[in-house]
């Protein structure tokens, strides 16, 4: 087959310039990292961003499978001697996968079908002569005459009935496999069918949680992808029947339309019977299949996406910065479990605290909080949201209220917190320790870096997705990751602390080159410089290319080693500082300066205006944290279960998953609240996205209340936000 210009067919497709998307794909074939793309190759891309590339990169995967399959299925059909120039010609201009299935489908090899059966048979002729007998010229015959010769004991064909019957098998099979049909009919099911769900005579009404799909009809191509997966979720317990409808007579009148020609009374009875068996038979029940497949492909799309939206808020929320931390997981019968951790995170001491079981107990509990405060000198108290929280939280807050320190305490949510603490990872950080203890600093270590701590957990166990055992895992898994990668990249890595998992996200660092880096870290103390990396076990010139610039290290030899700017940059900087005469562990101060410079006098064949901009922003702000301002709800006291909630309550929350419907709001009584997406603002919502995220500090007013199925509904309407 012709070699394929993908760089052409997808600047066409992306409406971007050709030698943007050459670039792009040739960084790609050279092992780069979207990360590294996107931040330090923007000369070769157009300065294409990093959602630019992975869209670009994903269709160009789609574009080289396709590629590759379209040279198998001519190879396969050519080993047949049935590849014709016609053939051949609509094989290479394909640009879809199902149109390509569609003209493999003749020649595709079978299991033994009705049609196969009938060829054994000897009926192939029998089809043949009926179909010339489809022509508007042709003479009438009579089909039971010209079935009688083909009648065989011995082949199992005793009577006309069975001859006609196995010729009608023999062209059904190839009037389902016309690729025009098939397409016309693809379309029009994904125009005008309609989902139509009813819950099973079995589960009488108010029984199931699928009550809003008792008597459920919405349009295939208009169906809410939350909808649609709750469907097949619903279908698949065994609780559900979900069907597509459609007007079947306007599908069987554009059949016979495009396969009856003939006016012979008894050829058209035949063929009417034929074409509708080979509708109900066979292409009814695969074109459903693929409409299914394609909205369900759809829905795990938008889900996903939804997903890695609140994944990435979530990773890229406010840390609380590195400070002395307790950190408590509560618990009521079992007592709190309490960890102080160091400015760095390195967990120093462990308590059992049991304040909710007595006067006496509560006494003892206190004065521990108060010692650890004073010994440790705590700035932060992260507490766990699980059971007793609310209670523990007011505790803390009796404790604190008269001490001489005044630490921040945080209700955080510990969503994977358990998940973690029985890993792999956690039994490695901490072999000595319960995983009770394990949990706590995992809740503490939240606050100081959510990024650094939420990166050693399975982004499914965070609990901001929809659906995410529906989707499809492989494909969930990889936008997941990619996610994280994202995130750690965009926030860069203290090189010195951080930990074998949030080095792994690095943008060209394996795990085996992570344990490296820890391993030489042990061995050797802090990285003084980013050129010391060189001399870290398989880590060489091409891994450093592609790390370097999102590794910090603070307080090292070169200052440039705590900023973005990259090792391969290190000379324009210093050019630049000679420029305007200031020592470069002074350029970072002197903004004005940097401001007022001509760029273009700095430009070079491999250094270009857009990094040449990247470098001065940079200086501007070495080594800035780009997350925002730390920020956290306060619950209100004494609202600590669902029935202490009245109507109209005003309270304040935080959201832990924004979904297509609307969002879910913490408002400190174990039990989320919705926010519906008519319920968002005053005007009107297309994406909760646009105007809400997860970690977003919200007030909202309490609407309903369903104890009994722990149901909450709130507002936002007219309530002025932070």
């Amino acid at each position: 087959m012709p070699s394929i210009d993908f760089t052409k067919i997808l600047a066409t497709e992306f409406s971007l310039k050709p030698q943007s998307v050459k670039g792009a794909l040739d960084l790609l074939d050279e092992g780069a990292t979207i990360p590294f793309i996107a931040r330090y190759r923007k000369e070769r891309t157009g300065s294409l961003d990093e959602i630019q590339l992975r869209n670009l990169f994903d269709r160009c995967n789609y574009l080289r499978e396709l590629e590759h399959r379209k040279q198998f299925i001519s190879e396969a059909i050519a080993a047949q001697n049935k590849l014709t120039d016609e053939l051949k010609a609509k094989i290479e201009s394909c640009t879809e996968k199902n149109e390509l299935e569609d003209l493999y489908l003749p020649y595709k090899p079978k299991r033994r079908t009705r049609a196969t059966i009938a060829r054994e048979k000897g009926l192939e002729s029998l089809a043949k002569s009926i179909e010339s007998l489809n022509q508007p010229q042709a003479s009438a015959v009579s089909l039971q005459e010209i079935a009688q010769k083909y009648l065989s004991e011995d082949k199992g064909v005793s009577t006309t009935d069975q001859a006609l019957s196995g010729a009608g098998d023999i062209l059904a099979e190839a009037v389902a496999e016309k690729a025009h049909l098939r397409a016309y009919l693809r379309n029009y099911l994904m125009k005008e069918g309609v989902f139509v769900s009813r819950i099973k005579k079995d589960y009488p009404e108010g029984t199931t949680k699928y009550e809003m799909y008792r008597d459920f009809e919405r349009g295939v191509k208009k169906i809410a992808p939350h909808n649609l997966l709750a469907l097949f979720r619903g279908e698949t317990e065994g609780i559900l029947s979900v069907d597509i409808c459609f007007d079947e007579s306007v599908v069987m009148s554009y059949l016979e339309s495009e396969e009856i020609h003939t006016k012979i009374p008894a050829v058209r009875d035949f063929y009417q019977k034929m074409v509708k068996d080979a509708f109900n038979r066979l292409i009814k029940p695969s074109l459903i299949r693929e409409v299914r497949s394609d909205r369900k492909t759809y829905a795990d799309l938008e889900s996903i996406t939804t997903f890695e939206a609140n994944l990435r808020e979530l990773l890229l929320s406010s840390p609380a910065g590195m400070k002395p931390t307790m950190a408590i997981d509560p618990g009521f019968r079992t007592g709190c479990k309490v960890a102080v951790l160091s400015e760095t995170g390195k967990f120093l001491e462990y308590q059992a605290i049991f304040p909710h079981n007595g006067g006496e107990k509560r006494k003892l509990a206190a004065n521990t909080i108060k010692k650890l405060i004073e010994q440790y000198k705590i700035d932060l108290i992260a507490i766990g949201n699980g059971t007793a929280s609310r209670e523990t939280d007011e505790f803390i807050a009796e404790v604190i209220r008269n001490g001489d320190r005044l630490p921040i305490k945080v209700i955080v949510n510990e969503s994977g917190a358990s998940i973690y603490s029985a890993s792999d990872v956690a039994r490695s950080e901490f072999p000595d320790l319960d995983v009770t203890v394990r949990g706590a600093i995992s809740i503490g270590r939240r606050l100081q870096d959510p990024l650094a701590e939420l990166v050693k957990i399975d982004p499914k166990s965070i609990g901001v997705g929809q659906y995410q055992h529906d989707v499809d895992q492989k494909l969930l898994k990889k936008k997941l990751e990619e996610t994280v990668e994202s995130c750690v990249n965009y926030v860069g890595v203290d090189l010195n602390t951080a930990s074998v998992e949030l080095l792994t996200y690095v943008s060209g660092i394996t795990p085996t080159i992570a344990n490296n880096i820890v391993a030489y870290r042990d061995r050797n103390g802090a990285f003084r410089n980013r050129r010391e990396l060189l001399k870290v076990a398989k880590l060489g010139p091409k891994a450093f290319e592609l790390a370097a610039g999102f590794l910090r290290i603070r307080n090292g030899d070169n200052p440039l080693d705590n900023t973005a700017v990259h090792p391969e940059s290190y000379q324009v900087v210093e050019a630049i500082a000679s420029e305007i005469d200031v020592p470069l562990a002074q350029i970072t101060q002197v903004k004005s300066r940097l401001q007022d410079l001509d760029l273009k006098k700095f430009v070079t064949d491999t250094v270009g205006l857009p990094t040449l901009e990247d470098l001065i922003s940079e200086l501007e702000k070495p080594g800035r944290d780009p997350r925002s301002q730390f920020k956290y709800a306060t619950f209100k006291e004494g609202i600590k279960e669902i029935a202490d909630l009245k109507l109209e309550m005003e309270l304040e929350g935080i959201v832990t998953n924004v979904v297509n419907f609307g969002a879910f709001v913490d408002i400190g009584v174990h039990q989320d609240g919705l926010v519906h997406i008519s319920q968002l603002s005053d005007r009107f919502v297309e994406d909760p996205k646009k105007i809400i995220k997860v970690g977003q500090v919200v007030k909202v007013r309490v609407l309903e209340v369903n104890e009994k199925l722990k149901r909450i509904s709130l507002s936002m309407k007219g309530i002025p936000q932070k």
